[in-house]
Formats: structure tokens, C-alpha cells, sequence
């Protein structure tokens, strides 16, 4: 019988859920895509957080499948940095930043377009998650909607600025960007560090802070993440976040966002839903007593049906014809 808590494993092979990969031109240089059948000019994006890459997001398409669910138009991207997507130079021909939240949004649009859709749903996972409410706000017409799955937003944006001072309110974030900045200047020492830990049985103790259920957990996932994390990239994610301008980006949102979020969730305070709530006119939030950071890992049904509003708006996830 299928435990009901992390029932799936992280899938890297792409075909086993019937995507095709892809390298895709953007401002930013070649993007790593995962793709489903194009049926539409209507996109599903989902963008991974700094703690994994496309992978994440397996368990959740694979309870669209139990569910007898379609998935067509869905775009797994790749962050510039994380998995096989390169980190761009900087800067970009017209002076600006190259790795900053403002471009990275926009090559997640141009990766879009590149795959012939003008507009989109776009859900998001931690670090994924602020990058899909600027992309709505930088993209009003095309992003017809957004999904946010444990978001980092407010409180996290906070505890980048001022790790020291906020270390009480949220000690896992400033923990774990301690320990990504000990790791980051090692490049491929860090992946070597980490599968020396993975080995000696340690792995599940470093990541516990990420899981409402720890030991519940299947190695895979722990392993995988292991795999994909990238302490540099990491850390320049948090160093653009504690810089990010919030509030003032996304009081002008003005399509449907919906979050879902772990009870547990050591990186999501509960004044992160009351500031979004005042700032983005149709927003509603739910909370999953039994997750944790990663609640599409933890409870990937749960977290699907908490989108299934979103989801509506262009058909992604819905029931077979």
C-alpha cells in the first residue's frame, strides 16, 4: 500500500512522465526545458526553488496521473544555475544584472514563447514562487494566473537582510544560508562533501528542517536533492531576495494567486500570507497540516487539489476527455 505522506519517488527520467527535454534560446543564454504534448497557446510553468530543480515537481504530476488527470502544455524549466541550465555572465549587454529575480523571470517568459505559447499559468516553489508573482507583475497580459507551493516570500526576503537578527523567527533559512555559504565557494567539492554524507547515513538529519516527517521520507528524494542543490546559486538567490522590492512589485497583481503551504513550513511564517493577502486583491492561501517546505513532495494530492482553482483557468491537471 502507497504511504499517503511522500508516496513518490523523484523522477530524473523526463520520459517516464512523457516529457521531452529541450534547450531553448533565452536572454539569458540556452535553457533546460521539460515538456509536455503541445495541444494549446496556453503554457503550465512550473519553476523549482534554490533547494532542487525540475525534479521536485515529479510527485505532483504524478498525482495528476493516479487521478486520471491530463497534464498538456506543462514547461518544467530549469533556473539558469541549477541543473543543466548554466549560470549566464553578467552583465547583460545592456548593463543590467544578469541573476537577479527581474531576469530570471524574464527568461522563463522567453523560454515560453520560445516553445510557440503567448500566455500562461506559472506556479512556483519557494524560490520559484517569488519568481512567478514578478512575473506577473512584470507580464500582466500573458499570466492569466499563479500557483504558489511553499513560497518564499516576506519573512524569508526579512531573514536574508538581516540573518542575525532574524535567526529567532527563522532559524532553519538562516541555518541552512549559513551552511550554503560555507559550501559555496567549494564549486564540485560541495557534491562530493554532500555524497560523502549521504554515504556515512547523515543526509536525512540535513535535510530534516525541509520536512514535517523526516524519517518518512524515501531516501530518493533526500539523495536527489543532495544532488541537485547548488550552495553558490543559493546563495545568490538570498542575496537578491534580501534586495527584492515586494510590496512594491506585486500590489499590482491583478490575476488569481493561490498558495499552499505546510503547517510546518520552516521557511513560511504566517504573516507572509496576511501581507500577500493585503496586497494582491484575489488571493487565498491553504495550509497543510502534514507538510512541511516541500508540500508537492509531502502531500502531492493535497497540494493539487489546493491548486485545482489555478488550475481551472487553463485546463492543466484536469480530468481526461
Amino acid at each position: 500500500m502507497t504511504d499517503p505522506y511522500a508516496p513518490s519517488p523523484l523522477t530524473t527520467a523526463p520520459e517516464v512522465l512523457g516529457l521531452r527535454t529541450v534547450r531553448v534560446p533565452t536572454r539569458l543564454g540556452p535553457m533546460t526545458v521539460r515538456y509536455g504534448p503541445r495541444t494549446s497557446g496556453h503554457a503550465t510553468i512550473l519553476v523549482h526553488g534554490a533547494a532542487g530543480t525540475w525534479t521536485t515537481w515529479t510527485p505532483l504530476i504524478e498525482a495528476a496521473r493516479r487521478a486520471g488527470r491530463r497534464s498538456p502544455n506543462v514547461l518544467l524549466v530549469e533556473l539558469p544555475g541549477w541543473g543543466d541550465t548554466p549560470l549566464p555572465d553578467r552583465p547583460l549587454r545592456n548593463g543590467k544584472d544578469s541573476r537577479t529575480i527581474d531576469a530570471y523571470a524574464r527568461a522563463v517568459a522567453d523560454a515560453a514563447r520560445a516553445l510557440g505559447h503567448r500566455e500562461w499559468t506559472v506556479t512556483g516553489h519557494s524560490l520559484g514562487g517569488v519568481i512567478a508573482l514578478h512575473l506577473a507583475a512584470i507580464e500582466p497580459v500573458a499570466t492569466r494566473a499563479v500557483g504558489l507551493v511553499s513560497a518564499t516570500t516576506f519573512a524569508v526576503m526579512d531573514a536574508a537582510a538581516h540573518p542575525v537578527r532574524r535567526f529567532v523567527s527563522l532559524p532553519a533559512y538562516v541555518g541552512l544560508l549559513v551552511v550554503m555559504r560555507v559550501f559555496a565557494p567549494l564549486g564540485d567539492t560541495a557534491s562530493r562533501l554532500l555524497g560523502w554524507l549521504d554515504r556515512r547515513g547523515m543526509l536525512p538529519a540535513i535535510v530534516s528542517p525541509l520536512f514535517a516527517q523526516p524519517s518518512r521520507i524515501p531516501v530518493s528524494v533526500t539523495r536527489a536533492l543532495a544532488a541537485e542543490v547548488r550552495p553558490r546559486t543559493f546563495v545568490m538567490a538570498s542575496d537578491e531576495a534580501a534586495r527584492y522590492p515586494a510590496a512594491e512589485l506585486w500590489a499590482g497583481i491583478r490575476c488569481p494567486v493561490r498558495s499552499v503551504h505546510g503547517e510546518h513550513d520552516a521557511f513560511v511564517a504566517a504573516s507572509d500570507d496576511e501581507r500577500l493577502a493585503e496586497l494582491i486583491e484575489d488571493y487565498s492561501v491553504t495550509v497543510l497540516p502534514g507538510s512541511g517546505h516541500f508540500a508537492q513532495i509531502e502531500e502531492p494530492a493535497l497540494t493539487l487539489q489546493a491548486l485545482s482553482d489555478v488550475a481551472e483557468v487553463n485546463g492543466y491537471f484536469s480530468p481526461r476527455s
